[in-house]
């Protein structure tokens, strides 16, 4: 099972250098991969019905940017998105974005995608909030179309490429796409197009059964359960080392392929804290 560390867009504050180092410690410490939540405008509460956890006050780092600049100061480590909320993009320019990252970390990125929750973002990025969840599956059609093949025409319902292309094409044909989300919907796409899934709950008896219908919807699209990716998030605060092995350990026998530790909102006070968290975390899932 493949241990990565999300990113601590909230709290690493918006130093470069910090940015740096901290991607840097998580590639030393032999971490897998480094996966970043993505959030473009945050609404004002006092103002906006928040469907969501973040809102104007909340710090991020534009994901793509960012990993523009992870993948020159880091080697080997992936650079993951979990997730870029897509509907509220344009197609081809994610495309590009997504094939430019791939192209200067040499093949390291696997592209998480969503719906998202926030129609403020989507409001200011003029973008269409209510057709989101069906259009997400033509965009993955058209990045897929784009990133193999050096002209595509494709006319589709949101879509219209006449004989064009992307270049420099990604080192990746195709890069990979995981989705996130947990509604019937999503799974349907992740069994259907997907390369993995981000599930977000405990692996209670819900969600042990939310696992077995996804294999079921796999298996229904004709495809081998086993060549989709499921990658669980794990929260460091209020858990201790016990908790976290017992947690890597139950995921790896329910057929997890990849787990991440998130040290926001656990109270800590520095990057060094932060960077304690995870090796703390890394030792205990490596012994699961």
């Amino acid at each position: 099972m493949r241990i990565g560390a999300v990113f601590p867009q909230t709290e690493i504050s918006a130093d470069p250098v910090a940015v740096k180092d901290y991607a840097q410690a998580v590639e030393g410490l032999g971490f897998d991969h480094i996966l970043t939540f993505d959030h473009v405008l945050g609404g004002n509460a006092a103002t906006h019905d928040l469907k969501g956890p973040y809102k104007h006050t909340d710090s991020f780092h534009e994901l793509f940017v960012l990993y523009g600049y992870l993948a020159a100061v880091t080697e080997k480590i992936e650079l993951t998105s979990g997730i870029i909320i897509i509907g509220q993009r344009q197609t081809a320019l994610v495309a590009k974005q997504a094939a430019a990252i791939d192209i200067l970390s040499r093949g390291r990125l696997r592209l998480g995608i969503g719906i998202g929750w926030n129609d403020v973002e989507y409001e200011a990025l003029g973008m269409n909030f209510a057709d989101r969840g069906k259009r997400c599956e033509e965009q993955v059609e058209v990045m897929r179309a784009l990133w193999c093949n050096d002209l595509i025409t494709y006319d589709g319902k949101w879509h219209k490429i006449t004989d064009a292309g992307l270049n420099p094409l990604p080192p990746q044909q195709p890069i990979p796409i995981w989705f996130g989300g947990h509604a019937d919907a999503v799974m349907r796409r992740v069994a259907g197009m997907g390369d993995g899934w981000f599930p977000i709950f405990e692996l209670d008896d819900a969600g042990k059964a939310a696992l077995d219908k996804l294999r079921g919807y796999i298996e229904e699209a004709g495809r081998d359960p086993a060549e989709v990716g499921i990658e669980t998030f794990n929260t460091v605060a209020g858990k201790t080392p016990d908790d976290w092995a017992d947690a890597a350990r139950l995921w790896k026998q329910h057929g997890a392929t990849h787990i991440s530790a998130n040290t926001m909102n656990a109270g800590f006070s520095s990057l060094d804290a932060h960077i304690d968290a995870l090796r703390r975390f890394k030792e205990a899932a490596s012994d699961a």
